[in-house]
């Protein structure tokens, strides 16, 4: 059908139409062309929907070695040191590729095309990963990861790309919130699904070890052929909508430029340090947190499993609520230094107390919460709009550099000296963040800056800047 005649299809079924179909036609014809209209709601909620689930398999299987510590470790006859390589592995290529993804969907593949390949590296990498435990090969699981990292990251940028593309000056905040809380549920669902899983293969093969291991994880890989799925239908509906609205492909709108790393300012650099100090105490913790509670707290493998995932569950419900405070109120910098500070106290009591660890987890769940929707967006506060893509870029890369780094020290640690040498670090990494932080707060009061202004001080100048 051409253009011009889809457009028509879809006009006929508008309201002054739908009375010269038979008498029941008004129903089907008003809910129909609605989802098929990509200028309608309905339409846009189903592309909605797409996105969300887009991202759903590559987080599900990000903690897919978290969730079963224990077998790896144990069928593939690995220590704590070896163990975290499967986190490391994957964050190594995103130290470069947070600078090239962007490039890559704009001016190689496209968001379309872009979108598909890096679903299908996913789908690639969970394959060969899989088949390291089929196989009892630990280095083809680590290569697994690796091919899995180089897709994950630049998946979740062609996921932004795609959300801005169709929703810009349109719910854009609350469409993020949703992404972001669709990616929390697949690393719950993880969490909470592949322990039963492994024991349900247990038991129908019959014997336990690396093959059960491999096929769990290979069951687990059904979600990244979803997410695929998603792919090809959110192609197919961006294109079509190219062509009846005329609508631009979605471009990230990221241009990087490495020479403007030199003209970075000194309150950027305490946010980047602020951002990995962070970030190492939790994505590390909870990679091992389900030994760890089963071993201090000598929880069931099933209520371990819960617990290491509450982060997660606060984060899917409160990650849209905490964007829409810190929008309402501002005082950025304040946010960020409560959210740090809650989550040293949570440390600090896993660390020394025996308290019900319910308590300390739903607290690092709202802290972790909070900060990620204050500290992000204290960037563009600090950086002209030509180096955004830069700074994001450059944020993400010593991000996952740390992540790296500080995985693998994490499995030295609890090898060599045990939890509480393990907590203790993660304590010391919150306090570094805690202390920039309020380095932060200091350098920006004396610079007269504007990362702690309240929301209505922001208006009047945005106001003043427009008269």
């Amino acid at each position: 059908m051409h253009e011009e005649e889809e457009a028509r299809a879809l006009l006929a079924g508008g309201p002054g139409e739908a009375g010269r179909g038979p008498p029941s036609a008004p129903a089907a014809a008003g809910v129909l062309p609605a989802l098929c209209d990509p200028s309608r709601l309905a339409h846009r909620l189903l592309v909605l929907a797409l996105m969300c689930f887009l991202g759903f398999g590559s987080y599900f299987c990000y903690d897919n070695p978290a969730a079963l510590q224990t077998q790896i470790q144990r069928d593939m006859q690995v220590n704590t040191t070896k163990f975290m390589l499967l986190y490391a592995w994957y964050s190594w290529p995103n130290v470069v590729l947070c600078f090239f993804g962007g490039f890559l969907i704009d001016r190689v593949f496209g968001i379309r095309w872009g979108t598909i390949i890096f679903s299908c590296i996913v789908c690639i990498g969970q394959v060969v990963f899989a088949l390291g435990g089929i196989f009892n090969a630990f280095w083809l699981m680590q290569f697994g990861r690796f091919i899995f990292g180089i897709g994950g990251e630049s998946l979740a940028v062609a996921q932004n790309t795609y959300a801005v593309s169709w929703f810009k000056g349109k719910e854009l905040n609350l469409v993020f919130g949703l992404q972001l809380s669709m990616a929390r549920i697949g690393s719950t669902v993880n969490i909470n699904l592949m322990g039963w899983l492994y024991a349900t293969m247990e038991a129908s093969l019959g014997s336990a070890g690396y093959t059960v291991l491999g096929v769990t994880l290979l069951i687990g890989g059904i979600t990244c052929i979803l997410s695929l799925l998603c792919a090809f239908a959110l192609a197919y509906l961006d294109r079509r909508a190219e062509r009846i609205l005329h609508k631009e492909q979605g471009k990230t709108g990221e241009v990087i430029k490495l020479t403007d790393v030199k003209d970075f300012s000194f309150p950027l650099w305490l946010i980047f340090l602020v951002c990995v100090c962070y970030y190492v105490a939790v994505f590390p913790f909870i990679g091992l947190g389900k030994v760890f509670f089963m071993e201090k707290f000598k929880f069931s493998s099933q209520a371990a499993s819960a617990i290491n995932s509450v982060v997660y569950i606060i984060s899917a419900s409160l990650s849209p609520v905490f964007g829409l405070l810190v929008d309402k109120t501002g005082r950025n910098i304040i946010w960020v230094l409560c959210a740090v500070a809650v989550t040293l106290v949570s440390h600090m009591m896993l660390a020394f107390t025996l308290w019900n660890p319910w308590i300390a987890m739903c607290l690092l769940g709202v802290s972790y919460s909070l900060l990620a929707c204050a500290l992000w967006p204290m960037v563009a506060y600090v950086v002209p709009e030509h180096q955004l893509g830069t700074a994001y870029g450059f944020m993400q890369s010593i991000q996952n550099l740390g992540l790296a780094i500080i995985s693998i020290i994490a499995g030295i640690i609890l090898d060599t000296r045990g939890y509480l040498f393990l907590e203790v670090f993660f304590i010391a990494c919150v306090s570094m963040s805690l202390l920039s932080v309020v380095l932060l707060y200091l350098v920006n009061r004396a610079r007269g800056g504007n990362l702690n202004f309240s929301a209505k001080q922001r208006e009047e100048i945005k106001l003043s800047h427009t008269e």
